[in-house]
Parts: structure tokens; sequence; C-alpha cells
């Protein structure tokens, strides 16, 4: 796929293995227990639907990741830049996952969130998404584990 221009601040566009030491640093500033530069790598090896935001100065300010099969989709990771969250730029990702999904004819898309993440939660609402169940435990915590609320969108046939 092409790059594609959301707005005047954010192109988004599929990430490059170039890429991995700014998106993995973008996810050790985000979280407690973020994921290697390896994994990122297999992300991309295997085929993921891997996307960066890309601001003026082509500075990468958030990345999204969602695997695809049997006509389901599932966001592995959304993460922005803490300096860059609650600017839109998270909704930009997910709302272009979710075209993907559209475009590629996916029935659902699944995802799971740290229930204590509420500013995923209410924009994840937002964009559709219902809650449909929790993976106790699922989630690395400072105090141990954290359930994950699971999510679910529904593409709507017309």
């Amino acid at each position: 796929m092409n790059a594609v221009v959301l707005d005047a601040e954010w192109q988004i566009r599929p990430m490059h293995p170039s890429d991995i030491p700014r998106v993995a640093a973008i996810d050790r500033a985000a979280y407690e227990f973020p994921w290697t530069a390896g994994i990122f790598d297999d992300c991309l090896r295997v085929g993921y639907s891997s996307w960066v935001a890309v601001s003026m100065g082509d500075r990468i300010d958030g990345y999204a990741m969602m695997s695809m099969a049997a006509g389901e989709g599932h966001i592995l990771n959304v993460c922005v830049d803490p300096g860059r969250q609650r600017t839109g730029c998270g909704r930009q990702l997910v709302e272009h996952l979710l075209e993907i999904a559209v475009t590629a004819e996916l029935t659902i898309v699944f995802l799971e969130v740290r229930p204590t993440n509420t500013a995923a939660l209410t924009l994840y609402r937002k964009l559709g998404f219902r809650e449909i169940g929790r993976r106790p435990n699922y989630y690395p915590a400072a105090g141990g584990r954290e359930d994950a609320v699971m999510l679910a969108w529904e593409r709507t046939l017309s």
C-alpha cells in the first residue's frame, strides 16, 4: 500500500525495518514492559500490517500493527510517543487499521487493552469497539499481573 495522508500533520506509511529503532524507543518511553526490537522485526518479517505515523520533518510519532487471517484481524499494538499522546495520532492509526480491515473484507477485528488505560478504552469505544470479555492476568504489571479487556469491532455490511 502507498502512504496515506490523513490530515495536515501525520502521514501514515508502511513500517520499514529501518524504523525499528525509533519504534522500539517509542515503545520503551510509553510502556513499563515494552516489546523488544526483535519482536518488531519478527512482525515485519511475517508480514503483519505495520504502519508508522510520520509528522513534519520525518519524525515517527507512533505506530500500529495488526495481524490478519481467515477474515479476522487482531490489533497487536498501537503506541504513540508520550509527548504526542492525546493529539489524534492514535486515533488516526486505529482508523487506518480499520480502513485496511474493510478493504481486506475482514468481518471482525479484536484487540486487548489494559483496564487501567482509560484513554485507549475511551478511544476504542468511540471507534465502535465493544467489550467481549476479559483475559485474566494477561499483562505483566509492577505488582504482578493485570487483566486485559478484550474488545471487538465488527464491520457493518451494507
